[in-house]
């Protein structure tokens, strides 16, 4: 029985592991402060954003919450491509994510881009990453898997940002539910094999 319950839980965390390693869509959550900016800013400023990546349809989409501002907004995208807290080139479009709230100190904003469009990059963040949307994409992938890029929103109060924050990666619900459910028949076995 102890070897069964065991190779079920290999099973379910190996499920688990291969779920989150081929999803198509990856979720990331930003916690948007002045303290984040490089250097730190104090401001009342806050926001936080959720940034989901389909690696598949290669799509971004951006759902932006921000308030407390000293400034009135400027701009808002992602940069990319430096070890934090380095602050990085833009990578998305310039000067603004397109017909994100400017002019305000809070807001919301949701958009989805088609990240297979030159228009939805800077320029010159295609140029150096391969010159190509594709080519983009793929190494912005890979900066986010290693936690480099940032949303910033910049004011007219602070030019170079700010409010900021880091887009760190959280699991899917499901992945989430496997490793729970490994977890728990652990837990059972050892209580058994204790008692």
């Amino acid at each position: 029985m102890k070897r069964y319950i065991v190779h079920v839980l290999l099973a379910a965390a190996s499920l688990a592991v291969a779920g989150a390693a081929q999803a198509a869509i990856m979720h990331f959550k930003v916690d948007l402060t002045g303290a984040n900016e490089n250097p730190a800013v104090n401001t009342p400023g806050f926001g936080s954003a959720v940034v989901d990546v389909d690696t598949t349809a290669m799509t971004l989409f951006v759902d932006i919450t921000f308030g407390g501002l000293i400034g009135l907004t400027t701009a808002s995208h992602i940069h990319c491509c430096m070890v934090p807290p380095t602050n990085a080139p833009v990578a998305t479009q310039v000067p603004t994510f397109i017909d994100f709230p400017l002019g305000v100190t809070s807001g919301v904003y949701q958009n989805t881009f088609d990240m297979t469009l030159a228009s939805s990059w800077n320029p010159t963040f295609i140029t150096n990453h391969g010159g190509t949307p594709a080519t983009a994409f793929a190494d912005f992938l890979a900066a986010l898997m290693a936690g480099q890029p940032y949303l910033n929103i910049h004011t007219n109060e602070h030019s170079t940002g700010e409010i900021r924050g880091q887009l760190i990666q959280v699991p899917e619900p499901a992945t989430l539910a496997l490793l729970g459910i490994a977890f728990a028949a652990l837990g059972a076995l050892r209580r058994r094999s204790i008692g």
